[in-house]
């Protein structure tokens, strides 16, 4: 069966509170994250055991322990493309993309580091972005269970570099 391209909007909108001093840009959501309305949906996508690692927390299950957990630490979470032409949830397939405006996100909080969680994220952050924020970003390899390359141990010894952000007052 042939997957068509699907011209698909984000579908909800960045987690940050005024307190917000480490943003976390993904590419664009998955299929599952679509479907759930918040970030790193899929079951096999190593996100959240990263964050909990890093944040020194249990690992958050329901979207509301999700939140707590990256509010509480200062981290928020969002993706650099608004809408884009996509098959499925392949970030190879990507095409044709409308950047996110993150301006209310940044004038609306302390974001001080970007992190972007992959390849693609920074590439199109590089691009779209950093000229409007003027804040370098710092690419991190990707939690997606398509990055087989990297298991737990080594995303953690990238991924551990926000720590030294969200310790900071």
């Amino acid at each position: 069966m042939n997957k068509k391209y699907e011209r698909i909007s984000h579908g909800f909108g960045p987690l940050y509170n005024e307190r917000s001093r480490v943003l976390i840009l993904g590419s664009f959501p998955s299929v599952k994250s679509r479907e759930e309305c918040f970030f790193y949906g899929h079951p096999r996508n190593r996100f959240w055991k990263v964050m909990a690692l890093v944040t020194d927390e249990e690992e958050p299950i329901t979207i509301e322990e999700k939140k707590e957990m990256m509010l509480a630490h200062g981290i928020a979470l969002y993706d650099v493309i608004e809408s884009c032409d996509i098959i499925g949830s392949a970030d190879s397939s990507i095409k044709n993309v409308e950047p996110a405006d993150l301006s209310a996100l940044i004038d609306g909080s302390e974001i001080h580091a970007v992190f972007t969680n992959g390849a693609l994220a920074k590439k199109l952050y590089d691009k779209y972005e950093f000229p409007s924020t003027g804040i370098p970003s710092e690419g991190l390899p990707s939690t997606s269970p398509a990055n087989a390359s990297y298991n737990i141990d080594r995303l953690m010894k990238k991924w551990i570099k926000i720590k030294a952000y969200i310790l900071k007052n």
